[in-house]
């Protein structure tokens, strides 16, 4: 394991106020701003951004992809330019919070006298952020130079979908600038010893079934009704639901990825209580693994309607059909180098496919492997939900696991197409 320690300057090794650990103070600090939709301060998060790399000495971009949304990217340039770089991505915006139910201010970055440090974004994933910053902070301050270029990027709207940030900007000649040859994005935390690396992810469908049917009068047994069709829509995906969970529970070898979740999200119809209605929607979310055939599975959506009524339509809100997985053979020069260096620092690894959404599916929608990975465990996971913390140790040691990553990655040798 590479030794905790800090480089020289601002958030380097100097005690903060207080004496606390540079990186935790630094941390800490980012916690504070609120990047919280539906309103994120995101010039706030800019000016520390630009403060950062004018700290580490390097040069940082910012390409307004869309009207508000800018992706701001630093640069440590390699020995070599013309290799395939790497990326170290993350996201400056966190999710909404309930005050109501956190123990402390979700954005005072409160630290308890076990160092366990609460605020929105300490798992998801303010905490990736800084410790890129921190981990080649430290390889700057060592001298250390690598022969592939490494770009620290930062998204802002991943928790709203990504639509203006990285999936625009993955088709904007900026990104092709970059050349980037493999990329790191976020993960989830490991209750246990192990460390989760995520390799795919499934496909988010978001599909509303739209349920037409007699009208009439509340009193009477009307026939072919709106309600009656959207029993049998709702019966037909919750049983399948249930299927698809009993596969998780029952097998030893599944993982949450490997199955397709069906969740119930939103009903709408009616107008009174003693009128029928004409039509009624009902709504689901569906998580898709990159193993299911996607139009079979769309085929079957559409036989589900047919025998809810003929006039039983669906539309998708979201429908991603991308179904890219990075390579997890050891024969992948960039697979081998992740996972040898975290062999080299005793990290045990389990390889699942992602449950939920990242920005990750875009990066792999154009070709480029990226795996999710944050050095978080002994932890349990807390994204999105009330009182998220994560512990002063098991941050710092990520900062240490992410200067193992990077000079390991950026030392790939050239690949012949590149040499």
């Amino acid at each position: 394991m590479l030794p905790d320690k800090d480089g020289p300057g601002v958030g380097g090794g100097q005690s903060s106020p207080g004496g606390e650990e540079p990186s935790v103070a630094l941390f800490r600090e980012y916690l504070r701003l609120r990047t919280v939709h539906p309103d994120p301060d995101y010039d706030t998060a800019l000016q520390f951004l630009e403060r950062m790399a004018g700290e580490l000495g390097l040069p940082m971009r910012k390409i307004e992809v869309c009207p508000g949304r800018v992706v701001s990217v630093i640069t440590w340039e390699g020995l070599n330019p013309a290799l395939k770089s790497i990326l170290l991505n993350s996201h400056t915006d966190v999710v909404p919070v309930f005050q109501e139910h956190w123990k402390y201010d979700a954005f005072s970055a409160f630290k308890d006298a076990e160092g366990n440090i609460f605020a929105r974004g300490t798992q998801d994933m303010k905490c990736v952020t800084i410790q890129y910053i921190q981990a080649v902070r430290r390889l700057k301050a060592e001298g250390r130079r690598f022969s592939r270029t490494v770009h620290l990027m930062f998204v802002p709207d991943e928790e709203v979908g990504g639509q203006q940030g990285m999936e625009t900007f993955v088709k904007h000649s900026e990104f092709q600038k970059l050349n980037i040859g493999f990329a790191l994005d976020e993960g989830l935390a490991n209750p246990g010893e192990a460390f989760t690396v995520f390799y795919g992810e499934r496909n988010p469908w978001w599909i509303t079934i739209h349920c037409p049917g007699s009208p009439g009068h509340g009193s009477r047994f009307v026939e072919n009704t709106a309600a009656e069709k959207l029993r049998q829509i709702m019966n037909t995906f919750l049983d399948f639901r249930e299927k698809e969970k009993q596969r998780l529970n029952t097998s030893e070898c599944l993982t949450l990825g490997d199955v397709t979740t069906v969740n119930m999200t939103m009903v709408k119809g009616g107008v009174a209580y003693n009128v029928i209605p004409s039509e009624m929607d009902i709504s689901f979310d569906l998580r898709i693994p990159p193993t299911v055939n996607l139009q079979e599975f769309e085929r079957q959506i559409k036989a589900w309607c047919k025998e809810a009524g003929e006039d039983v339509t669906y539309e998708f809100a979201q429908k991603h059909m991308n179904q890219n997985m990075t390579s997890t053979e050891e024969t992948d020069p960039w697979w081998r180098a992740f996972s040898g260096a975290c062999r080299e620092m005793n990290l045990t690894l389990e390889k699942e496919i992602f449950p939920a959404a990242t920005d990750s599916r875009f990066i792999r929608a154009v070709g480029i492997p990226a795996v999710g990975f944050s050095p978080i465990n002994r932890t349990p996971i807390l994204l999105h939900d009330h009182n998220e913390f994560l512990n002063e140790r098991v941050f710092l040691r990520g900062i240490s696991i992410y200067e193992g990553l990077i000079a390991t990655l950026a030392s790939v040798p050239a690949s012949p197409d590149e040499a």
